[in-house]
């Protein structure tokens, strides 16, 4: 089920009544949320139920054994099982065929050829986020960081809990899990600051997004006709596509969150006024960064070690991350690519140069945080090129004609007023989110000095917005693919 369709426009009001109607019976509510989970879930596609319940029974049960069983060779055979079964999962539905891609390529390399049959596998919604999630739990467990659940309905919760079950954030469950412990009471304020939360998510998507989407699909499957100019403005659109497309996800799954009594972790920070790569990387879906740091890189030795065993594992967790988007090598160069841009600040010691925000204190950044901020947008914005590119051939050649005289071109646009349009939109949410950059979210806070009838008016002029660029076909979230 789609944030942004008419399924959950009735779904979410008739779950939040029946909810909050159960009193405070919160056992009760935890059942009643699995329940709906599932229903939201299974609303896509009823048959992929079974993977999400076999994950959840696996990690349960393995919890469980984990605090009875005090034997180090049986603690990691049980930690194994459960790591086994959830990547096993994973690399079956989303790796599989790509595998079998590359082991023919491979045939071909050496001038042979092999026929191979791919399997029709269709991706789980979801199954990305978790399963990490899951997993992280035994992880915990083993580590003896967690002490595991024996309630198997307060588990489920925490693994299918439906605002953040297909696109994260991908909490942790010394996180979430312990609010299902306890009773939850209906807080006003809470659930006023979650419906204007989820606003600014549908903003974000369905305003800027959805809006970007039309030009940056438009360039990038037909780069072949397009001058760099274009390709290049193709690629600023996809920029804020991908951002407003995610980060609009999050903020509506927090958001709701917070409608039955629920805190998500923060899952971006205003990434694009990052002024170096190690401080995108702390902004940009940051659930993921912080379990790949957590159950990656400090496994590996984090900082610990010499410069080269800290550049060796940094560029194992980007090339694993980048792998974790998808089966495509394009993926994985992305990967590569941002460890590259990663790997100044590492070697002279300034990865964490920049912990407070940009114009930390101050009105405007300062002309030398202004480059910082465009320098490393301008690096984010290009290496998307892999991200968003079919293969290797098609980034490359667009990457080609950007750094080409042709940059200089810009084709004449059929939609050159919608263009105009959602550069207008995108230059709205920048002045928005800069003025709102020291709290969770944008509109968090930003309008409370304001008059009443003011800050009505700007959320209905969100209203409004959301309404003028609604679609007539529902436009799924970017990352449900991954």
């Amino acid at each position: 089920m789609l944030f942004n369709s008419i399924d959950f426009a009735l779904f979410l009001p008739i779950v939040f009544a029946i909810y909050w109607a159960l009193g405070k019976q919160y056992k009760i509510q935890n059942f009643f949320i699995v329940i709906s989970s599932y229903v939201f879930y299974g609303w896509w596609d009823p048959r992929f139920l079974f993977l999400l319940v076999f994950s959840t029974l696996v990690d349960f049960f393995v919890g469980l054994a984990l605090s009875k069983n005090f034997s180090p060779n049986g603690r990691k055979i049980l930690l194994f099982i459960s790591i086994i079964t959830n990547l096993g999962l994973l690399c079956v539905f989303k790796y599989l065929n790509f595998f079998i891609d590359t082991f023919a390529d491979a045939f071909r390399l050496f001038g042979s050829e092999i026929k191979v049959e791919k399997l029709a596998l269709v991706l789980p919604i979801g199954i990305s986020f978790y399963t990490f999630q899951t997993m992280s739990y035994t992880i915990d467990v083993y580590f003896k960081k967690l002490i595991p659940t024996k309630d198997s309905i307060a588990f489920a919760a925490y693994v299918t809990f439906f605002p953040q079950l297909v696109a994260g954030p991908i909490e942790r469950a010394t996180h979430l899990l312990p609010q299902f412990y306890k009773a939850r009471t209906f807080n006003y304020q809470k659930a006023v600051d979650g419906t204007r939360q989820i606003l600014w998510g549908f903003f974000k998507k369905m305003v800027i997004a959805d809006n970007c989407a039309v030009f940056s699909d438009m360039f990038f499957d037909h780069h072949d006709i397009y001058p760099g100019g274009s390709l290049l403005l193709g690629a600023f659109f996809f920029s804020f596509q991908i951002y407003c497309d995610f980060s609009g996800y999050s903020d509506i799954a927090i958001g709701t969150s917070k409608l039955f009594g629920f805190s998500l972790m923060r899952n971006f920070a205003f990434p694009y006024f990052s002024r170096d790569i190690p401080e995108f990387w702390r902004r940009w879906h940051i659930s993921l960064s912080g379990w790949f740091k957590d159950y990656v890189y400090i496994p590996l030795g984090g900082n610990a070690g010499k410069i080269n065993i800290q550049i060796r594992n940094i560029f194992i967790v980007f090339l694993i991350s980048g792998f974790w988007h998808g089966a495509k090598w394009t993926f994985v160069i992305w990967g590569f690519l941002h460890a590259l841009l990663f790997m100044p600040t590492l070697i002279f010691g300034k990865k964490k140069n920049n912990l407070n925000k940009a114009a930390y204190q101050k009105s405007y950044p300062s002309l030398k945080e202004f480059f910082q901020i465009l320098y490393t947008f301008i690096c984010v914005l290009l290496l998307w090129v892999f991200f968003r590119s079919e293969n290797l051939n098609t980034a490359i050649q667009i990457l080609a004609k950007i750094f080409s005289p042709s940059i200089l071109e810009l084709c004449e646009l059929d939609q050159k007023g919608q263009s105009i349009m959602t550069i207008l939109f995108i230059i709205f949410l920048i002045i928005i989110e800069w003025l709102g950059r020291r709290h969770q979210y944008a509109i968090e806070n930003i309008l409370s000095s304001l008059s009443q009838s003011v800050r009505w008016g700007f959320y209905a002029l969100l209203v409004s917005l959301i309404g003028m660029n609604m679609q007539t076909s529902e436009s799924p979230f970017i990352y449900f693919q991954f």
